[in-house]
């Protein structure tokens, strides 16, 4: 099960920004400006990994990416990583089995708590549907 952090390491920072900026400017932000509220086995990506796997959240939705970062900080190279064969599997009834999203990958409560502030002061009020550890 992989490790989720909310802390950036800061050997990491460089290759996250770089990792955002062309996620924000590619078409699968649509429009939206997104920002990492939690990083995937973030001591992989310290031992020399190129993959880095973010909880990037914007536009009122939070998603798990998986990017390629390689190069310098003058000239950096990123792309979305491929997802594994098993990822995009589905069994005979359309569902994905267990390897589907983990609950363990919502936002993490900040980037929650921020969006209900911001919800709860343009409603009078705000209806939550939690399904299976997912929002």
């Amino acid at each position: 099960m992989p490790h989720v952090s909310e802390t950036i390491p800061p050997a990491l920072q460089p290759r996250v920004d770089a990792a955002v900026a062309w996620f924000n400017a590619s078409d699968a932000a649509e429009g939206d400006a997104f920002e990492v509220t939690g990083i995937l086995d973030p001591d992989l990506a310290l031992q020399g990994a190129d993959e880095l796997r973010l909880v990037l959240c914007g536009g009122g939705r939070c998603e798990q990416r998986s990017f390629r970062v390689s190069g310098t900080a003058d000239a950096w190279r990123v792309g979305l990583a491929e997802a594994p064969a098993a990822a995009d599997a589905s069994d005979a009834s359309g569902t994905s089995g267990t390897s589907g999203p983990q609950a363990e990958l919502d936002p993490p409560p900040g980037a929650r708590l921020r969006w209900l502030d911001e919800t709860l002061a343009r409603h009078a009020f705000v209806v939550l549907l939690f399904y299976r550890g997912f929002w």
